[in-house]
């Protein structure tokens, strides 16, 4: 089972834990909260039966659980017993912070003890000392906005991990038959020369070597293709540490044939020698 990769989520309630899930599916995990301690086992095994599903887990699981608190250590120790690699991340805030947060959304604490919000606080972080010592990691998120708490997540679920690169789409297309919407980043290469007005290119498109070479005779042509590159290529690991899984990188001509074909053939080969995850798509090169 050493290619199981298991995220257990848990912590003081109000901490996060509902972000670091999602998190955690924008990393690739598949995610199920208050998973009771008991049913981990089984769940696991059902899960390891199906081959399509993910290999890398996140669980989250808390004190509603009526079994959390006597039956956590002993389960996580025999999955690693198992041979499951498991990484239990404890969620921790102060009392300020809790009280800040359940002020403003209004939501009861899930122990409702005594007489107030400050003694279900105050209780569960009394029960939970045992689980927080156990943690292989603590995260404070007292001081940290919905945006950090998640790039960390994201970031420490990564840490160490096989994770599949970012797919990037290259897309070359004709601005008369529309601008495709799933584009990311959209460029207009309109100000090439334009191989659709020389009368032995205007057949070829933009894969031919001639039509190439026409287009990056152009000084122009040539210094934007290098600070392109180098824009994506600062750009492409800000997205991926953000935990970007899709970039749409588009192209566009006029007629979608030539330019933009030529600058998505020569964008997409420059990012395979990077090692990067690429799929070519001419849109429209049929149609002009």
């Amino acid at each position: 089972m050493d290619d199981f990769n298991i995220v257990i989520i848990t912590g003081l309630s109000g901490a996060g834990r509902r972000t670091a899930l999602k998190a955690l599916e924008d990393a690739g995990h598949f995610c199920v909260d208050n998973l009771p301690v008991s049913l981990l086992p089984r769940f696991l095994e059902l899960h390891a039966d199906e081959a399509a599903r993910s290999r890398k887990l996140g669980l989250g699981m808390d004190l509603r659980d009526g079994d959390f608190l006597p039956g956590f250590e002993s389960a996580v120790q025999q999955l690693r017993s198992d041979g499951f690699a498991v990484d239990v991340l404890f969620l921790d805030a102060s009392e300020a912070a809790l009280l800040k947060r359940y002020s403003q959304t209004r939501r009861q604490h899930p122990l409702r003890m005594g007489n107030g919000l400050i003694e279900s606080i105050r209780a569960e972080n009394g029960y939970l000392k045992p689980i927080r010592r156990f943690a292989d990691n603590i995260i404070d998120t007292s001081d940290l906005t919905v945006h950090q708490l998640r790039h960390l997540i994201i970031r420490h679920a990564r840490k160490g991990l096989r994770t599949e690169r970012m797919r990037i789409a290259v897309v070359a297309f004709g601005f008369k038959y529309g601008v495709p919407l799933e584009a990311d980043l959209l460029v207009d290469v309109r100000f090439m020369p334009n191989p659709y007005f020389v009368p032995d290119l205007k057949q070829l498109d933009g894969k031919d070597e001639r039509v190439e070479a026409y287009i990056f005779q152009s000084l122009e042509a040539c210094r934007f293709l290098e600070k392109y590159i180098s824009l994506l290529d600062y750009l492409i690991p800000l997205y991926e540490n953000e935990g970007k899984s899709y970039l749409t990188v588009a192209f566009g001509c006029t007629g979608g044939r030539h330019r933009s074909v030529t600058v998505a053939e020569k964008m997409a080969s420059h990012l395979k020698e990077r090692g990067c995850d690429v799929s070519v798509v001419h849109r429209d090169i049929e149609l002009d």
